[in-house]
């Protein structure tokens, strides 16, 4: 398959192209400079620009690119910067690949489970409404913005992924070296649900989800099974056979990180619905699987 990829150079776009190309698939890379290999297609998401002679013959597209959420404070201009990233940058893609004289079979839009808010104890899955809060309207956003390609016909999935269990990169990649340091602990009390997924079953469900006819709309992608934070830190101490004494108090973190600490003390006890009565099968469905995935050599 030809299959273009927007934010390839992330933590997930990276991987996803290295699989892609692992298994003799064609990766188009769209890149916001000028292109310097034949790879790479010129796109300019905030002018709305997309070079679509670049996408003729693709066969899929799937769209990760958008301003790390947790990469500075919520200020109203950062706010605008992480609309802006996902707003523009979908809108873009979807009227691109509509405009396409043969349309690709499918457009992967990145997601999250933020979309859901806060759910507390309360299982949800792809049938629940939109949340309360800024990232809740945000992903709602994010996702009307893919309009353009759904009215043209096109299969539009949204993934709506968890936190990624990743050495490098996204949140867990900060929480490594601390607990690798021994300084790892909980979050608050640790109550909190976090809806984890390990990198390797986040690439094998987008794929999953390019090849799968049936799937549109939205479709979580995080472990079968949520654990609180507390459950977590346990599981990270117990892999890296490190202390998880330390604990970071809510009005500390409410201090540090301002508006997003709500997210981070924020409970979202996400299944992955659609994913499981497709018939995905997860290779680390656990968190200490995920974690040993994690820190083995590739991930």
């Amino acid at each position: 398959m030809r299959i273009a990829i927007t934010g390839s150079t992330g933590l997930i776009g990276s991987a996803l192209s290295r699989s892609l190309l692992a298994d003799k698939h064609e990766v188009v890379r769209l890149v916001r400079r000028e292109p310097a290999t034949p790879d790479e297609v010129r796109w300019d998401p905030e002018r709305g620009y997309v070079d679509t002679a670049g996408l003729f013959g693709v066969d899929a597209v799937v769209h990760l690119a958008g301003a790390g959420i947790g990469d500075h404070r919520w200020t109203a201009a950062y706010k605008k910067t992480l609309r802006d990233s996902r707003v523009l940058g979908t809108a873009a893609i979807a009227e691109a690949a509509a405009c396409l004289d043969t349309p690709p079979g499918v457009l992967v839009c990145g997601s999250a489970i933020g979309i859901y808010g806060d759910t507390g104890d309360r299982r949800v899955d792809e049938r629940t409404p939109p949340g309360d809060g800024f990232l809740a309207g945000l992903c709602q956003e994010w996702e009307d913005a893919a309009a353009p390609a759904e009215e043209a016909g096109i299969r539009t999935a949204f993934a709506r992924t968890g936190l990624v269990v990743a050495r490098e990169g996204g949140a867990w990649g900060r929480l490594f070296p601390l607990f690798k340091a021994g300084l790892g602990g909980r979050l608050g009390d640790g109550r909190q649900y976090w809806s984890f997924i390990a990198l390797h079953d986040e690439i094998a469900a987008l794929r999953h989800i390019i090849d799968t006819p049936e799937l549109s709309g939205p479709v979580n992608l995080t472990a079968p099974e949520p654990l609180t934070n507390r459950d977590v830190t346990a599981a990270m101490g117990r892999v890296l056979h490190r202390p998880t004494l330390a604990s970071v108090p809510a009005p500390a973190l409410r201090l540090a990180l301002g508006e997003f600490s709500q997210d981070v003390l924020g409970s979202q006890r996400v299944v992955p619905r659609r994913l499981l009565d497709s018939g995905f099968s997860y290779a680390f469905p656990e968190i200490d699987g995920a974690i040993r995935a994690a820190l083995s050599v590739g991930q």
